[in-house]
């Protein structure tokens, strides 16, 4: 365990509202992170793009708003866009879920703080 202090948590600009449609999802690249933002009827969800099961795109699978899922385009993987738990076979292990705001027509992500490593840059 390390004594460094964590850095703070970062809220990140993504999109535009009116870049994606409702019922859309778009693949992002923020901070070393693969995300798939969706745009719901009155709320955005953001999610890890990279099934748990095998690397595909979350953000190239169909949204259910209904069901609050994104499905994996090539195994057919459930994944529910508030928890990020899959909710069907083959994948098991959930995916990270990431809070998003949206202030002045800008779609922001927060980032989770993490503990610097050694080897970081300072």
């Amino acid at each position: 365990m390390s004594d460094a202090p964590a850095t703070n948590p970062t809220p990140v600009v993504v999109c535009n509202e009116d870049d994606l449609e409702v019922g859309e999802a778009r693949r992002y690249d923020v901070a070393d992170l693969r995300l798939a933002v969706v745009r719901g009827n009155d709320c955005w969800f953001v999610i890890d793009d990279e099934c748990s099961h095998a690397d595909y795109s979350l953000a190239e699978g169909e949204v259910d708003l209904d069901d609050c899922t994104i499905e994996c385009w090539k195994h057919g993987s459930l994944f529910s866009l508030t928890t990020g738990k899959p909710e069907t076979l083959p994948a098991t292990r959930p995916v990270g879920v990431y809070p998003v705001t949206v202030e002045a027509g800008e779609v922001m992500v927060t980032i989770p703080a993490r503990t610097p490593q050694a080897g970081d840059a300072q």
